[in-house]
C-alpha cells in the first residue's frame, strides 16, 4: 500500500507464511491430484532455472563478444599499421636497389676505392660506402621485422575473428535454448486449468512458507542489520523499480534479468559488479547469513543462476523469473546457494529507514505462473 514501510510489509508476510507453514505441517498426505500439481509446480521450476541459466550464459556471451568485438577490432587496426609499415619498407628497399643499380659501374666501389689517387677522398668515399652499407642493412632489417611483424599479426586477427564467431554462435545457441524452454513453459501453463494454477500458486507459497519459517528459525538473521552507504543507494534504486517485468537479458530502464537489476542497483550506488549473477558469485567478497546486511546480494541454485538484494527482515527484492515482476519476495522463495557483499570496506550506517514499498510489493508468485503474468508471446526475446 503507498507510504506503508518495509517494516509493516514485513511483519504481514511473516505472519502469512508462518500461518502457510503450521497448515503445511499439518495437512493429510497429499492425494493423486496434489502430487500431480506437486509435478507440475518441479516442471516448472526446472523449466524456470533452464530458461534462465540459459538466458545468463547468453548475457555472458554477449559480454565476451563485446570484449572480443573490441580485441578484433584493435587486432585489424594494428595489422593494417603493420602492412602500411610493409609497404613503406618495400619501397625504401626498391629505392635504394634502383640506386645501387644506376649508380653501378664496371669496377666495385672497393676496387675503386683503392685506385683513388687522392688518398683524403678516398677514406671520405670510405665513409661513405660505410654508411650506404649500414644503410642497406638497416633497409634489409626493418623490411624483415616488418614481414614477420606482419604475419604475426595476420594470425592474431585470423583468430581473433574466429573468437567472435564462436561467441556469436554461443550466444545465439544459448538464447534458442532460453525461447525454447519458455515456450514449453508457455504451452504448460496454457493446458492449465485455472484450478490448477491457484492449486500451484497455493503449493508454492506452502513450500516457500515451510522453507522461511526454517530459515527464520534457525536465528541466522537475528538482530538489527543496517546497509553501507552505498548499499543503502542501492536497495533505493532496486524499489524503484518493483512492478517492471522481468526480461532476461535485459538491464533497464524498463525491464530487467535478475543480474541486470543487481548490476544496475549497485551501479546507481556508484559501485561496478559483474554483469551475470554467476561472476557476481564467483568475484565479489562472499558473507555468511549471520553477517547479511541490507544491500548484499543473495544468490540462489547449486550453479548460480539467480540473484536479489537483501532488503532486510528476511525478505529479498529481485526479478524473479520471465512472466513475473520485480517484486519483494521471502528470502527462501528459492533454494539458497549464499551471499555476496559488492562494498566489504562499506561500514554499516548506524540509522536506516528502509525505503517505502509501493502497493503490491509483494503480490504475483515467484514462478510467474498466475494468470496475469504467464509468459506472453514474444516475451522470450531480449535486447
Amino acid at each position: 500500500m503507498p507510504g506503508r514501510l518495509l517494516r509493516t510489509v514485513c511483519t504481514a508476510v511473516l505472519a502469512v507464511t508462518t500461518t502457510l507453514a503450521g497448515t503445511a505441517a499439518t495437512a493429510a498426505p497429499p492425494d493423486e491430484g496434489d502430487s500431480s500439481v506437486g509435478g507440475l509446480l518441479t516442471r516448472l521450476r526446472t523449466l524456470y532455472q533452464d530458461s534462465e541459466r540459459a538466458g545468463q550464459a547468453y548475457t555472458a556471451a554477449g559480454e565476451a563478444l563485446t570484449r572480443q568485438t573490441a580485441e578484433t577490432r584493435k587486432a585489424t587496426a594494428e595489422l593494417t599499421a603493420a602492412r602500411r609499415a610493409l609497404a613503406r619498407g618495400r619501397d625504401e628497399a626498391g629505392r635504394l636497389a634502383r640506386r645501387q643499380y644506376q649508380g653501378r659501374s664496371e669496377l666495385s666501389p672497393y676496387l675503386g676505392l683503392l685506385l683513388a689517387p687522392d688518398p683524403q677522398r678516398a677514406l671520405d668515399q670510405g665513409r661513405l660506402l660505410a654508411r650506404a652499407a649500414r644503410e642497406r642493412a638497416g633497409v634489409v632489417a626493418r623490411l624483415q621485422a616488418a614481414e614477420k611483424k606482419a604475419d604475426a599479426l595476420a594470425t592474431a586477427s585470423r583468430k581473433a575473428l574466429e573468437r567472435r564467431q564462436a561467441l556469436l554462435a554461443d550466444r545465439k545457441k544459448h538464447k534458442e535454448t532460453a525461447q525454447a524452454k519458455l515456450r514449453e513453459v508457455e504451452r504448460l501453463l496454457a493446458s492449465l486449468s485455472a484450478d490448477q494454477l491457484a492449486r500451484l500458486n497455493s503449493l508454492e507459497k506452502t513450500q516457500t512458507a515451510g522453507a522461511q519459517s526454517q530459515l527464520l528459525g534457525s536465528g541466522a538473521l537475528d538482530g538489527a542489520r543496517t546497509p553501507s552507504a552505498g548499499g543503502a543507494e542501492a536497495l533505493r534504486f532496486a524499489v524503484r523499480q518493483i512492478g517492471k517485468p522481468y526480461e532476461w537479458g535485459a538491464e533497464g530502464p524498463d525491464t530487467y534479468d535478475c543480474s541486470g537489476l543487481t548490476q544496475e542497483a549497485w551501479a546507481a550506488a556508484g559501485r561496478t559488479v559483474p554483469r551475470t549473477s554467476q561472476e557476481q558469485w564467483e568475484t565479489l567478497p562472499r558473507v555468511p547469513l549471520t553477517r547479511l546486511r541490507p544491500g548484499d546480494l543473495v544468490v540462489y541454485f547449486p550453479d548460480a543462476t539467480h540473484v536479489a538484494l537483501y532488503l532486510g527482515d528476511g525478505l529479498v527484492v529481485h526479478a524473479p523469473r520471465p512472466g513475473a515482476r520485480i517484486k519483494v519476495s521471502p528470502l527462501a522463495a528459492n533454494p539458497l546457494l549464499g551471499a555476496v557483499r559488492p562494498d566489504p570496506a562499506g561500514e554499516p550506517l548506524k540509522t536506516f529507514v528502509p525505503p517505502e514499498l509501493p502497493e503490491g510489493a509483494t503480490d504475483g508468485t515467484d514462478e510467474g505462473f498466475d494468470g496475469s503474468q504467464a509468459p506472453a508471446a514474444g516475451a522470450t526475446e531480449a535486447r
